[in-house]
């Protein structure tokens, strides 16, 4: 096998790639081109046939602005992604984006580009890999046995969401997990090291990976680090690759010239001269098809033994087949809001999502999450389970530690590896961290869970930092996040079921740190209503109301209790509970109508936020009970009569309204 043939042919797609749209990264992937050669011909376990096997290896390229590398190597591998998608590299309505996006082109694990989210995610697909082999293996059969291999680049390293990810890959021994650091000093502003001079090998080393430093030129240096990687089993590995960006160009090669724009058709043609090359534009010898046609069948001949071992793992374990069949699919059984706690008494929304939690633990073998270190706040531990952690992957609560941005990561990579439903945890105000990982799970359709709670300023001592007033409105203008901020208790269970049949994006449920009272059925129109998003639940006379009234969360209460008190004075008042915006405008247009009255032209909002996003619903002259300043440190209860959160003053405001 003539590997630089392979690799130089990876370079010559790359090359002609960016230079066909005029735009793109062709320096990373002609660098790191003799390291991919190297993994896909000789070590990745996968199949193009079946890009969905259940125990391939994963490859993740975390330096998704070298896209070019990763289409170029399912092109050959045999992936449906002909040549001509290549050729139509970051064009309109093409396979080939300028970053890799999973779902829309096949054999890409994970969308990546936001440097560092790639590594997160890595470290999640090899968590769960661990926890379906100690779940689903046996002493006669592993069934479960790959590794999850990255290509990182200085980016990755500087970004700080690297720190919070490879840290807890060493912590929990992740020995199947090997990272391919592109060691080429280039970034688009020049030399890395006017910034980042880290003694890289010391950091992941403290860490507690095996670390290795290798020619990402030399062959044989690359696959013997390979091998050791593979052979260490207790730590994940890092392989430091001293490359050359550009490799092969003339005048750009190790320069910075060459990171993030074309060549130029005069350096292309030097390069491939230069390697030695054909001039022919997207040129793939014969040679190296037969190099990738080989091992396309030998991976048909791997998977044809894996599932014949599956098939007799199956046999003979029934009962643990059966689970796994539930681990795969999983379905949200009917009936599913039955078994869920009844609650009569005041509670906060956190606890009562901490005790639907253990319910739907015992009913959905599959849920697993955690905390970033605050489960004893976000009520999220799972009581009857173990803790996830080195040599002890078959429990189901997870340890992040102060780490918000890495735990998003690390869910989205545990949702894309199949086998497990995940919900993370932390305080709604610190959604900000882990922003940049669920607009991601947004762009993936990754129905991965949120648990925000300590939603509003009843967190009161605590103060302003600590009260998320601009946050719940934030989260709702991303595109594909559904919100949830349930009014009490048991809309609280009614939302955690919704998130989970919602399987096309993530979920957040925004949660109170204060008592909630239960409100009553009998007496408003409550049940089987959060489906819709948003719903009449009270309404003092008939037809058209001469006001609107919303509501969210902990605010629907007292909103009840002005309007109550309206209608005693002879006012037609409507209350419209919305605890999910998203769930509610996703119904037809007849029933958006008639919960929002249209022709009312008196319309206010309560809500302890914002009220940024509510004049699509109140219209420019509608009056608000909300919260647009910062808040203050003093008790919760305080806080409320200070900022004019009480019955009193809904009611009083309602008034100025009506006039």
């Amino acid at each position: 096998m003539d590997l630089n043939l392979v690799a130089n042919t990876i370079r010559g797609l790359a090359m002609d790639g960016v230079q066909a749209a005029n735009s793109g990264h062709p320096g990373m992937p002609m660098g790191m081109a003799d390291v991919a050669a190297v993994l896909w011909t000789q070590y990745l376990k996968h199949n193009p046939a079946n890009p969905d096997w259940a125990d391939r290896d994963r490859f993740v390229l975390s330096a998704g602005h070298g896209s070019m590398l990763i289409y170029s190597l399912l092109h050959l591998s045999g992936y449906d992604l002909p040549i001509e998608e290549l050729q139509n590299f970051r064009q309109w309505g093409s396979k080939t984006a300028g970053h890799p996006e999973y779902g829309h082109t096949v054999g890409v694990e994970t969308t990546t580009g936001p440097l560092g989210q790639g590594c997160g995610n890595a470290v999640g697909m090899a968590i769960a890999e661990e926890m379906l082999a100690a779940r689903f293996n046996t002493e006669a059969q592993k069934i479960v046995d790959h590794h999850t291999y990255v290509i990182c680049s200085e980016g990755e390293l500087e970004e700080g969401i690297s720190n919070e990810v490879f840290s807890l890959a060493g912590n929990h021994g992740l020995g199947k997990m090997v990272v391919f650091y592109d060691e080429n000093f280039i970034s688009i502003e020049g030399d890395v090291r006017i910034t980042y001079t880290d003694d890289i090998e010391k950091r992941m080393e403290a860490y507690g990976w095996q670390v290795q430093r290798i020619d990402g030129h030399d062959h044989a240096a690359i696959a013997a680090a390979i091998d050791a990687a593979k052979a260490e089993t207790e730590k994940p590995s890092f392989i430091v690759c001293e490359t050359k960006i550009g490799f092969g160009s003339p005048n750009k090669e190790g320069s910075h010239d060459c990171h993030g724009a074309p060549l130029g058709e005069e350096e292309v043609a030097l390069t491939k001269k230069a390697l030695g090359m054909s001039e022919e534009k997207f040129f793939v010898p014969q040679d190296v098809r037969d190099v990738f046609a080989a091992r396309l069948d030998e991976m048909k001949k791997v998977e044809a033994a894996w599932n014949a071992d599956f098939a007799a793992w199956q046999t003979e374990n029934a009962a643990l087949a059966a689970q796994w069949n539930i681990h795969m699919t999983q379905e949200i059984p009917a009936g599913l809001s039955e078994k869920l706690p009844v609650f009569d008494a005041p509670i906060a929304t956190r606890s009562a999502s901490g005790k639907i939690l253990q319910s739907l633990a015992k009913e959905l073998p599959f849920l697993v999450g955690g905390s970033a270190d605050l489960a004893g706040s976000n009520m999220t531990y799972l009581n009857d389970y173990a803790d996830i952690g080195k040599d002890a992957f078959e429990g189901r609560n997870f340890h992040y530690g102060v780490r918000e941005i890495g735990m998003g990561a690390i869910m989205n990579g545990i949702q894309v590896h199949g086998g497990f439903r995940i919900y993370g945890a932390t305080f709604l105000v610190f959604a900000d961290y882990v922003r940049p990982t669920l607009r991601v799970a947004a762009l993936m359709n990754l129905p991965v869970i949120y648990v925000l709670t300590h939603d509003s300023f009843w967190v009161g001592e605590d103060g302003p930092t600590h009260q998320p007033i601009e946050t719940i409105n934030s989260l709702r203008m991303m595109p594909n996040v559904t919100v949830f901020r349930p009014s009490d208790p048991k809309e609280t269970g009614c939302a955690w079921e919704a998130a989970l049949k919602n399987t096309a994006g993530p979920s957040v449920l925004c949660l109170t740190r204060q008592n909630l009272a239960v409100l009553d059925r009998e007496k408003y129109n409550m049940d089987g209503q959060l489906a819709k998003g948003a719903y009449t639940m009270f309404q003092s006379g008939e037809g058209l109301p001469d006001l609107l009234m919303i509501a969210t969360g902990s605010e629907v209460k007292i909103t009840l209790d002005a309007a109550e008190k309206l209608a005693a004075e002879g006012t037609n008042v409507r209350v419209v509970n919305m605890p999910c915006r998203e769930l509610f405008e996703a119904q037809d247009a007849a029933y958006q109508s008639e919960v929002m009255a249209d022709g009312c032209t008196k319309r206010m909002v309560v809500e302890a936020g914002t009220s940024f996003g509510w004049e699509k619903y109140i219209g420019r002259c509608g009056a608000t009970v909300c919260k647009d300043t910062f808040g203050a440190s003093a008790p919760g209860g305080l806080l409320a009569e200070k900022f004019g959160f009480t019955a009193d003053n809904v009611y009083n405001v309602a008034k100025d309204l009506m006039g």
